[in-house]
């Protein structure tokens, strides 16, 4: 009986110590080797100024941002989560109807065609990503807020796109704090034409 739990011991010892150290200690350096940007979160910096992270959604509110979804937990990564409302729940439809009556005001009253990810969060809350419908639909507001040719920002919008995962699964999808970056590079037509 004393050798049975003696190797029983020994066994939970060593689990621990591969499982609980090594292992996670391997996983870490392999990590930081090959993928430093990724282990460390993704994290964008101008200077010494930490921007966000291409992982975690964040709100843009201003008319010349692009919109990310709806987050159940104000795009706070310490307490990400869902609203835990059923979709017959009379306040998540009451919630549904101020996004769709907001999102149709600021983007030129089409309540008819408002993507549904631009109503509904995302299960964690913190999706970076919207489909490139999503971003499409948007346009018209961002190109006039911007004062930029709405081609010009759909070509942006394009670029920015990645395509389904494997070539099939799921669909074409834009990171919004990567899209609004890249967007604050843009200048105005007019501005551009001055220095011609």
């Amino acid at each position: 009986m004393k050798t049975q739990l003696l190797i029983s011991a020994k066994v939970i010892a060593l689990s621990l110590v591969l499982l609980g150290v090594v292992y996670p200690l391997l996983i870490f350096v392999a990590g930081q080797a090959l993928f430093p940007f990724r282990a460390g979160g993704s994290i964008v910096k101008e200077g010494s100024r930490v921007l966000g992270s291409e992982l975690i959604a964040q709100d843009f509110s201003l008319p010349g941002y692009f919109q990310p979804r709806p987050s159940a937990c104000d795009y706070d990564p310490s307490s990400s989560g869902g609203s835990n409302l059923g979709p017959t729940n009379p306040k998540l439809l009451e919630i549904y109807r101020d996004r769709i009556q907001r999102l149709s005001l600021t983007n030129g009253g089409a309540s008819a065609g408002v993507p549904f990810e631009l109503v509904a969060a995302s299960a964690s809350g913190l999706d970076p990503h919207i489909s490139l419908g999503a971003a499409l639909w948007q346009l018209p507001r961002i190109a006039r807020a911007r004062s930029l040719p709405r081609q010009r920002v759909e070509e942006l919008v394009r670029k920015n796109a990645d395509p389904p995962f494997l070539g099939f699964v799921g669909e074409w999808r834009v990171n919004v704090f990567d899209l609004n970056r890249q967007l604050d590079r843009l200048r105005p037509e007019e501005e551009a034409k001055k220095d011609e």
